[in-house]
């Protein structure tokens, strides 16, 4: 009992089950996945989950280390907020332009993306989202209290990373299903292009949200 105690805090459980629900409501990271997943299945798309899990553990060790410290870069933060919405620009271009082709279920992917890119785009997908920060630093702060010591932060912290790679993992497991490629074959590339289109819709609210406040800021 005292174990338990020393390693997790007593709002542990409202934590998980904010984190968990956040995780329902579609993101950028699920429709990046979700492109990647119907075309390449999940030896192509396991690389994204690993990358975006290890860019929200990158934000909740930024939290952990000085959550104060997060809200007075500012400037940092803004710069992150414009590269983000450019970032999704950028993917959801791509699969927005998609070749118009069924899937063949019995060949070897030879387009597959390998590991080094799906990491790397999977890390700049999480990084890039400001949101993230956002929401890690009002979770931990909010809901934790400034009673909870590292060792909680810290278990709390791989617990959230552990369910974001576990949840990221079942879903491109679930479009990759022999059964689910079968009734996509068909409408792979209108699957890519919804996706793309979320995307870019994601990528232009930001980048529309950032230039409003900073003509606001500019033009008072």
């Amino acid at each position: 009992m005292e174990l338990t105690t020393a390693l997790f805090p007593p709002a542990f459980l409202a934590l998980a089950l904010a984190h968990f629900v956040a995780l329902l409501s579609p993101g950028p990271d699920f429709f990046l996945l979700m492109g990647f997943a119907a075309r390449h299945r999940l030896r192509g798309s396991a690389g994204l989950c690993v990358g975006i899990a290890l860019g929200n553990g990158l934000y909740i060790l930024l939290v952990i280390i000085g959550a104060s410290a997060l809200r007075q870069y500012t400037l940092l933060f803004n710069a992150i907020e414009l590269l983000g919405g450019l970032y999704l620009l950028w993917i959801g271009w791509h699969l927005l332009h998609s070749r118009a082709r069924t899937l063949t279920l019995d060949n070897a992917e030879p387009e597959r993306p390998g590991l080094r890119r799906q990491l790397l785009l999977g890390l700049g997908s999480a990084v890039l989202n400001p949101k993230n920060a956002l929401f890690y630093l009002a979770l931990m702060t909010a809901l934790l209290g400034p009673n909870v010591t590292l060792l909680q932060q810290s278990v709390s912290g791989i617990w959230m990373v552990t369910v974001v790679l576990a949840w990221d993992l079942a879903v491109v497991s679930f479009i990759a299903l022999p059964a689910v490629q079968r009734r996509l074959s068909n409408h792979l590339w209108k699957m890519e292009r919804v996706a793309g289109m979320v995307l870019m819709v994601f990528g232009g609210g930001i980048l529309w949200q950032f230039f409003y406040l900073l003509a606001a800021s500019l033009y008072p």
